[in-house]
This record gives C-alpha cells, sequence and structure tokens, in this order.
C-alpha cells in the first residue's frame, strides 16, 4: 500500500472527481486542496459546477484539457465505475478511490474493472494520509482505517 500511495503521489496532474460546490467537509474537497496546497497541479471534476474552490471545473475527464495523470474517486460509490470507465478509455493508469470512516467512493465493480484493464487501483484510504500531504490527523485515520479494513494493506 505505502508504495502503491508513493507512486500515486508521485504524479503531478491529479483530477478529483466529486469536488462539491459547498465544500464544508466534503472529502473529496479536503483532497482537492491539500494536494493544491503541496504544490500538485489539481483538476476539479463535478458535472454540476463551472467552478469549485475558485477554480475551473470540468464535467468529466474526457473535458479536461491536456492530460490527467492520475484520479481521485471522491463520488458516491455507484457512480466509480462510471468514472473507472472513463478513466480506461483515457488510458489514465492510476486511481484512487478514497474512503474515510463509512463506505466512502469504494465500488467493487470499479476497482474489478480497473485491474482487468490494467489501472492501479487504490480501493480505500485517503491521499492526505500518505507521504508529502500527510498531516499528524490524518496518519492517525490511516492507522485507525487500516485496522477496520478502509485503508487496504494490499494493492
Amino acid at each position: 500500500m505505502k508504495q502503491a500511495a508513493s507512486e500515486f503521489l508521485a504524479n503531478k496532474r491529479i483530477a478529483v472527481t466529486g469536488v462539491s460546490r459547498d465544500p464544508k467537509s466534503h472529502g473529496a474537497n479536503v483532497v482537492y486542496k491539500r494536494l493544491k496546497d503541496r504544490g500538485y497541479e489539481v483538476v476539479a471534476i463535478n458535472p454540476h459546477a463551472d467552478r469549485v474552490e475558485g477554480d475551473s471545473c470540468y464535467p468529466d475527464l474526457a473535458s479536461v484539457p491536456g492530460r490527467v495523470e492520475a484520479v481521485v474517486i471522491g463520488t458516491r460509490p455507484d457512480i466509480a465505475e462510471t468514472t473507472m470507465r472513463e478513466c480506461v478509455d483515457l488510458g489514465i493508469g492510476q486511481v484512487w478511490m478514497h474512503r474515510g470512516p463509512g463506505a466512502g467512493s469504494v465500488s467493487e465493480a470499479a476497482t474489478a474493472y480497473g485491474r482487468e484493464h490494467g489501472v492501479t487501483v487504490i480501493d480505500g484510504g485517503c491521499p492526505c494520509m500518505f507521504g508529502p500531504t500527510a498531516d499528524g490527523g490524518h496518519r492517525m485515520m490511516r492507522w485507525v482505517f487500516g485496522l477496520n479494513g478502509n485503508v487496504p494493506r494490499h494493492v
């Protein structure tokens, strides 16, 4: 898991799906802002918004100008498979499905589809729990959520 997280976070242009216009404690917005604050070029994806967190927002990954290197899925699990299919179609090889204390964005169907098509899928946890994006609170959550299976041990 640590190696997969490190490889994911080595990408410099990352899209985050499910970023909300109302950012109050929304997991995707937390990830978006943290990546941006740590110097990543982050792209917001939300089909119902033109701007999020003061930045341009795109309705889907195909609408993003230029190449996205990796994707954080921060939507409901029932949307994750559609996003994973779009990642495969666009040749995006690394996807992280966000998961904190609840079900998060993890979809077994999306995970299976991505892996069948050569995508490295991190199915749980949060990019803010690892490497250059981590803080003390997220490191503690990584430990706790690792105990209950919300952070995968292997990818």
